[in-house]
């Protein structure tokens, strides 16, 4: 095979594990998005699942925030250090991820563990200096600080009603 095959393969196998995962964060983030409400009994199934395809459209289509694709496009790792083989290795670590915590039914998030593979394969190929700290440390910060704001947000809007 010459150059421009092994290229069209290569392209074809990212693209393939691109839909895999994204497959994967269809079903392993839907279920960790609606389990709350379902489980405690405030929605039942079927209302749950059509409550969150509906605000899924709405942020899609209504919201035009480019924010977090353009940390994770050119606030993670250094220029000219993502290929196919970065690419390849974050792909094949975040879907790994999905698979184990789905298995065992741990919630995690799809979106965060492509990251993770993707400061993974960056660090497997040219070591932690070609990381950008200060988009991982916002990405990281975050990690703690919604959950947190959540819980106060929550407690707030609790005491109102």
């Amino acid at each position: 095979m010459n150059a421009v095959e092994i290229s069209l393969w290569v392209v074809g196998l990212l693209v393939v594990l691109a839909l895999i995962f994204d497959f994967m964060n269809g079903f392993h983030d839907a279920a960790n998005s609606i389990a709350t409400v379902v489980s405690t009994g405030v929605l039942k199934p079927q209302h749950a699942v059509l409550f969150a395809a509906f605000f899924n459209f709405v942020v899609m289509f209504g919201m035009h925030s480019y924010g977090v694709a353009a940390t994770v496009g050119k606030g993670f790792v250094q220029p000219g250090i993502v290929d196919h083989h970065v690419v390849f290795g974050a792909l094949v670590g975040a879907i790994i991820w999905n698979v184990i915590t789905w298995w065992y039914g741990i919630p995690s998030s799809s979106s965060h563990a492509l990251m993770g593979g993707i400061v993974g394969a960056v660090i497997a190929k040219a070591g932690a200096g070609a990381l950008v700290a200060g988009g991982i440390l916002k990405t990281v910060s975050f990690i703690v600080i919604s959950p947190l704001l959540g819980f106060v947000l929550g407690s707030l809007m609790m005491v109102l009603v």
